[in-house]
């Protein structure tokens, strides 16, 4: 019994500098006894210097066997021409969520697609919603201008710009027409609209709500609309308009007291990397949440258990002298690295900081015009420069295979944003060894470290994942207020 709590001492998953608060394969802990944390005394600035590492222990889930799993795209009933096209991509095996969820869409479900970052999601809605287009050319006579058939809205114009190419070249060898519509010349758009046969349209949200309430594109003709990065898309940041935006488009499913003409409405995809717990309440004004079909896998709000993970207690002093040390170490190996912080100013600040220090390193963040993005983005992609410094705009849904090292300068602000900037590193397709490293500073910091760590030696997945970050940054400086305005009335 005590043998096989202790867990077995030759598989370390949680290595300490303290090695008594070592974690091992198969370890467990009494309920009635607290966990030991090597993290629970870094609220104490002596705890400067400390640091403990999560160990890769296990394989890339997005590919681990499962009998239901079908191992071939044609099995999952995607249409022939798509998977010859898959198959020039060179994309032969579907991952498991491609797996779960093609189906599913493929027979029209509304459908809720969550995994963990980089396991393939894109292509889990792409494929039918392309093959649904092609069938319904088959008999469709004619499509006036600027109404879609198929629509993709997305938060950002990065990520917008990614599905559209990979839609672009899968949907070409379909004489499919797909088009992308983001931000900047939009008044342009609105004042001499282009006007062309579109069937799929990729968007970020704030261009698209623009152009369809000008009437620049026709939603009338949609039957099929898929919210990626649907957390986000749904928090505070978003939902108001969004759920404007789709109550004017109905969704099959509905519910007839709501809409009449929901048995006509358009089919609804949700794709996320995390999913709050709140969910079918937020759903309720856009759907029926009953008739969404919820497909998920097994790790879902777990952390990547292929990605060793290290985390360094450090202070306002040697902040910096780590980071140069950790980039320094990547730049002399050639290894491209993504360091987040959590504004626009300290990415910057970075930047410009990495570059007098001999790393050539690009910038990446929402105070940038798109044009500079988008030119910093293909630098970085393309291995002009080997460092990417960016807040948490690069953090959801972009494709950044060739990353090796993800750092965390500024710790994220809540566990949704640790997720999906772990995902950046250790996705399908990667071709470089994968790690994490975070700086840990703040007091609010080191409260996210400990439940990682909890979490970890604990084998629970995430409680209560939330992306909904600026209701939490609300709370979290309401709070600081409240401790401000008491220590002022105890003075008093």
């Amino acid at each position: 019994m005590q043998r096989s709590r202790m867990g077995n001492q030759k598989i370390p998953i949680i290595t300490c500098r303290r090695t008594g608060f070592n974690h091992y394969w198969g370890q467990s802990y009494s309920k009635f006894a607290a966990v030991p944390l090597a993290s629970k005394g870094w609220l104490h600035k002596k705890a400067a210097g400390d640091f403990f590492t999560i160990n890769s222990h296990g394989s890339n889930p997005a590919f681990e066997d499962e009998s239901d799993i079908e191992e071939d795209f044609a099995s999952l009933g995607l249409d022939g021409d798509i998977v010859t096209q898959l198959h020039n991509m060179g994309i032969e095996k579907p991952t498991n969520i491609q797996s779960l969820a093609i189906p599913h869409v493929l027979e029209g479900k509304n459908t809720l697609i969550s995994a963990e970052t980089g396991n393939g999601k894109t292509l889990a809605f792409i494929g039918p919603m392309l093959q649904q287009i092609k069938e319904r050319n088959a008999v469709l006579s004619e499509l006036p201008m600027n109404s879609p058939l198929g629509l993709v809205i997305v938060p950002g114009k990065e990520l917008a710009a990614q599905i559209h190419r990979v839609a672009s070249q899968i949907g070409r060898s379909l004489g499919i027409k797909v088009k992308l519509i983001t931000g900047g010349g939009t008044k342009q758009r609105m004042l001499s609209p282009p006007m062309s046969r579109v069937e799929l349209l990729v968007a970020s949200f704030g261009a698209l709500s623009k152009l369809t309430t000008v009437g620049v594109y026709n939603m009338n003709h949609l039957t099929h609309i898929t919210l990626d990065e649907a957390d986000t898309l749904l928090d505070d940041s978003f939902n108001e308009q969004v759920t404007r935006f789709m109550t004017k488009h109905p969704i099959q499913g509905a519910g007839e007291s709501q809409y009449p003409e929901a048995l006509s409405g358009a089919q609804l995809t949700l794709v996320a990397a995390t999913t709050p717990r709140d969910l079918t309440k937020i759903l309720e004004p856009i759907v029926n949440p009953d008739s969404v079909v919820r497909v998920s896998t097994p790790y879902l709000n777990h952390l990547m258990r292929h990605v060793p993970q290290r985390f360094f207690r450090v202070n306002k002093n040697t902040k910096v002298e780590k980071l140069m040390e950790l980039v320094k170490n990547d730049s002399k190996k050639g290894s491209p690295v993504i360091i987040f912080s959590n504004n626009s100013k300290t990415s910057d600040w970075l930047a410009l900081l990495l570059n007098d220090n001999g790393v050539s390193c690009a910038n990446l963040n929402g105070a940038m015009s798109s044009a500079l993005r988008q030119k910093h983005y293909e630098a970085f992609m393309s291995g002009e420069v080997k460092a990417l410094s960016c807040t948490d705009l690069t953090s959801r849904g972009l494709d950044t295979c060739k990353v090796s090292h993800v750092i965390n300068y500024d710790f994220p602000n809540y566990i949704a944003d640790y997720i999906h900037r772990c995902g950046r590193t250790g996705r399908v397709g990667g071709t470089s060894a994968s790690l994490v490293t975070s700086l840990v500073h703040k007091p609010w910091e080191v409260e996210l470290v400990q439940k990682i760590e909890y979490a970890v030696k604990k084998r629970e997945e995430f409680h209560n994942v939330n992306a909904n970050i600026k209701r939490i940054l609300t709370t979290r400086h309401q709070r600081e207020e409240l401790k401000h305005l008491k220590a002022l009335a105890h003075k008093g």
